[in-house]
């Protein structure tokens, strides 16, 4: 048995999972120094497990070296600093070297080895020449990682139409698929308009629900299928999915009369030959 602390490295994004077994005492909140692929990096513990029981999934080279110390804690101040100047030279210099290219963020790593430039665009951008300035600048590794629409909308942060704070600012560590086929099935207007996030893709919440209005569906006759109801005979010709109803238009009405609305419990399938 080991403990797991979950940790971030950032106020967004990923959470790492990290085995501790020190005697050195952390619990969620904390801020730790830990080894990571990328670098010696200064996280947040999100997640803290006790006696979880061991899995190959979290052996690995990366490791938590040390609770932060007062002086980490100073260095890390500084450390927003000078992100904070590194991002006005660099975008000094993509205005001097003309690119096609938005800065977005930028992320030094905690030992100060490597700076890495957040940046989007709509075309490929050769900024070899760039990052020899940087390089120069700042005496470090460089990287400038391109990055989609999400992260950009996931960086910069926002509102959404519920009003609130964007979903992936606040809590979501990954961006899941969505499709407009989970629209569908919640019988949301196909507007994209209504149906775009901050981002202009498909609004993340549509996953949320979906298992559940997949489950209802599941068991929902098949739209064109005949049904008897306790009014007589009909088709089904749609459903109130989240109240496990469904539309029936009955053989006994008019023609362009209204669909009537059953419970799910209330009709049958019926075999036509």
């Amino acid at each position: 048995m080991q403990n797991v602390l979950g940790v971030r490295f950032r106020d967004i994004g990923k959470i790492h999972y990290f085995l501790y077994s020190e005697k050195e005492e952390i619990k969620r909140g904390d801020l730790v120094i830990a080894e990571t692929k990328r670098g010696i990096e200064c996280g947040k513990v999100i997640v803290f497990c006790e006696d979880f029981l061991y899995d190959e999934q979290y052996s690995s080279s990366e490791k938590i070296i040390r609770k932060a110390t007062a002086d980490d804690l100073k260095s890390l101040k500084s450390k927003k600093e000078e992100e904070k100047e590194a991002e006005a030279i660099c975008k000094k210099k993509i205005s001097e070297h003309k690119l096609n290219m938005k800065l977005i963020d930028v992320e030094c790593m905690f030992d100060r080895k490597k700076i890495i430039f957040y940046f989007v665009s709509d075309s490929r951008v050769d900024f070899r020449s760039l990052v020899r300035d940087l390089a120069h600048i700042f005496r470090m590794r460089i990287e400038l990682r391109q990055v989609g629409i999400r992260d950009e909308a996931r960086i910069l942060g926002g509102l959404g139409f519920c009003g609130k704070p964007l979903c992936c600012t606040t809590f979501l560590s990954d961006f899941q698929t969505v499709t407009i086929k989970m629209a569908k099935d919640q019988g949301m207007s196909l507007n994209p308009t209504k149906l775009s996030g901050t981002c202009g893709r498909l609004m993340c919440c549509l996953k949320y629900e979906e298992d559940v209005y997949r489950d209802i569906l599941d068991n929902m006759p098949k739209i064109g299928s005949a049904v008897s109801t306790p009014q007589g005979l009909g088709k089904v010709v749609g459903y109130i999915t989240i109240e496990s109803k469904v539309k029936i238009s009955l053989d006994s009405d008019a023609e362009g009369a209204l669909p009537k609305i059953f419970k799910l419990n209330e009709i049958k399938s019926v075999d036509i030959d």
